[in-house]
C-alpha cells in the first residue's frame, strides 16, 4: 500500500475506496454502452461474465470451493440470480438507446423500491416519514420518465423493469446475509454467462466477429472492472461506517453525466435533472432514517440487557 494511504484514518480510506469503486462502476457502464453499439447483448454479457468468473475463481479457490455448493436457501439464491441476470440485460438494452445519466437515474431509484416493498416482502416496519420520502422518490421517477406516447420508448420501459429487477436482487440479498459476497457474485456471473449462451444459441446470427484484440480486451474488462468495483465497495464498508460511505453511491450519477458528455456528447434534459434530484434526496433520507432507527433499537436492546444484569 502506498505511504500516503497508510497515513489515512480507516474512515478516510473507506471514503477514498468507495469513491474509487463508484468511479469504476461508472467506467464499466460507459464501456458497456460503447460496446453494445457494436456487439450483441448476449455476446457482451457472455464475454463479460467469463472474464469475471476467471477473476473470481482464485479467490473462491483460496476460500474453499465447497462454499459454492453448500449455500443457504437455494431457491432464493436462484431467484437472486434470475433478477440479477434480468437486471443486466435490461441495463444494456436501455443504455444502448438512452443517455447514460438517464439510465443511471432510473437505477438509483432501486433503494426506494426496496423501502416500499420491504414491509410486504420482509415484514419490516416503515413509518410515515419514510413513506413520504418513498412517495417523493416515485414522483422523481415519474418526472424523469415523463410518461407520454413519445417518451415511453422500449428503452425507457426496460429501464424501469431493470431497476425493479435490481431492487428485487437487493431484497433477496438482505435475506442472504450469511452467504459470502464472493459466492453471491460467482453464481450471479454464472447465471449471466448461461443466459448469454442461451441468447446466442437462439439467435446465433447476432454474433458479431471481434474487430480487434482491443475490443476483446474491453469486453473482458467489463467483467474484471465490475468485480474489482464490488471488492472495493465491500472493503469500504469494512473500513468505515455505512452511514459515511453508502451515500457516496450517488456519485455514480455525477460520473454518468461526465462520461456521457465526454464519450457520447449526451447532455441531461431538465426533467432528468429534477427527477434525479428528487430520487437522490429521497434515497438519502430513507437511508439515514433507517440508520437512525437501527441505532435507537440497538440502544434499547443494550438498555434492556443492562437492566436484566
Amino acid at each position: 500500500m502506498p505511504n500516503f494511504l497508510r497515513k489515512l484514518s480507516p474512515t478516510s480510506l473507506g471514503v477514498a475506496v468507495m469513491l474509487l469503486g463508484m468511479l469504476l462502476f461508472a467506467l464499466n457502464d460507459a464501456m458497456g454502452k460503447w460496446l453494445v453499439a457494436t456487439y450483441s447483448l448476449g455476446q457482451v454479457v457472455l464475454v463479460r461474465s467469463a472474464a469475471a468468473i476467471i477473476v473470481l475463481l482464485p479467490i473462491l479457490w483460496k476460500a474453499g470451493l465447497s462454499t459454492l455448493v453448500r449455500i443457504e436457501r437455494p431457491v432464493l439464491q436462484a431467484s437472486r440470480v434470475f433478477f440479477s441476470t434480468a437486471e443486466l440485460f435490461c441495463f444494456y438494452f436501455a443504455v444502448a438507446a438512452l443517455p447514460l445519466a438517464d439510465v443511471m437515474t432510473y437505477w438509483l431509484a432501486a433503494p426506494i423500491y426496496v423501502a416500499a416493498l420491504s414491509p410486504f416482502l420482509l415484514g419490516e416496519k416503515v413509518g410515515w416519514r419514510r413513506w413520504t420520502a418513498i412517495g417523493i422518490g416515485f414522483v422523481g421517477v415519474l418526472i424523469a420518465l415523463n410518461p407520454s406516447a413519445a417518451s415511453l420508448t422500449p428503452a425507457a420501459l426496460f429501464s424501469i423493469l431493470g431497476s425493479a429487477a435490481f431492487a428485487f436482487m437487493m431484497l433477496s440479498g438482505r435475506q442472504l446475509r450469511n452467504t459470502p459476497d464472493t459466492v453471491l457474485a460467482f453464481w450471479q456471473v454464472v447465471g449471466a454467462a448461461l443466459a448469454g449462451v442461451v441468447a446466442l444459441a437462439i439467435a446465433p446470427s447476432v454474433w458479431v466477429p471481434l474487430k480487434s484484440g482491443f475490443d476483446l480486451s474491453l469486453l473482458s474488462l467489463l467483467g474484471i472492472v465490475a468485480v474489482v468495483a464490488h471488492i472495493l465497495v465491500n472493503r469500504a464498508l469494512k473500513l468505515a461506517d455505512a452511514a459515511t460511505v453508502a451515500p457516496l453511491q450517488y456519485t455514480l450519477l455525477l460520473w454518468a453525466v461526465v462520461f456521457g458528455w465526454l464519450m457520447f456528447g449526451d447532455v441531461p434534459q431538465p426533467g432528468i435533472i429534477i427527477g434525479a434530484g428528487l430520487i437522490v434526496l429521497s434515497g438519502l433520507y430513507i437511508f439515514f432514517r433507517e440508520n437512525t432507527l437501527k441505532r435507537r433499537q440497538g440502544k434499547q436492546t443494550n438498555q434492556t440487557v443492562d437492566d436484566i444484569v
